[in-house]
């Protein structure tokens, strides 16, 4: 379509991206604390597709909602997203979610660290012995750096997930401390959201 009707495109994705700010504003004024949104198909195109055809439209989206409710999270998540990070920082969004399969030291050193990142714990790891899903928390986790992280699973639980993988995911989760050995900085304590 962006090729054989753009001007049609462009006409729907406009009325797409206002029915959708409506709509998460409409969340916000009935409590939610936080806005994920979700670029399920962003990761197919090419980045230069991307800027054209998706990144306008949730620049718009996180303007209209940040002009509404200035003080509500706004977090942007692409699945396929390695070639966009840097990309996806300009849409004016609070944390950038990486999917399982970006790196997050690499993914922290491309993002910085003036912006949250959200990650990322390839769901398959759940089918591993619990050691080895530990192992794999605490190192996301540390690449992560001390602040501005949130843990989570890529793309949710995988169907068959053994119930006692996804309890040990949260217990672990909850359980973790960051001390940071940095010279300049005091062991501080980052927040974990699962």
């Amino acid at each position: 379509m962006c090729h054989t009707a753009p001007n049609l495109l462009r006409a729907l994705l406009s009325h797409l991206t206002k029915a959708i700010s409506e709509y998460i504003i409409y969340q916000v004024e009935s409590g939610a604390h936080c806005i994920q949104i979700f670029d399920s198909w962003g990761g197919q195109l090419p980045p230069d597709m991307w800027e054209q055809w998706s990144k306008p439209y949730i620049t718009e989206i996180v303007s209209m909602v940040q002009n509404k409710c200035p003080k509500i999270p706004l977090v942007l998540y692409i699945n396929g997203n390695g070639g966009l990070l840097e990309r996806m920082k300009g849409t004016g969004v609070d944390v950038i979610g990486l999917d399982w399969t970006v790196d997050m030291a690499n993914g922290r050193k491309r993002l910085g660290n003036d912006i949250c990142v959200q990650g990322i714990v390839d769901p398959a790891y759940l089918f591993s012995p619990l050691p080895a899903v530990t192992e794999e928390i605490q190192r996301v986790v540390k690449c992560a750096g001390p602040c501005g992280h949130i843990l989570n699973l890529g793309h949710g639980v995988l169907v068959g997930t053994p119930e006692e993988a996804v309890a040990h995911f949260f217990e672990v989760t909850k359980s973790l401390k960051y001390e940071s050995s940095s010279q300049n900085h005091a062991m501080e304590e980052s927040k974990l959201l699962v």
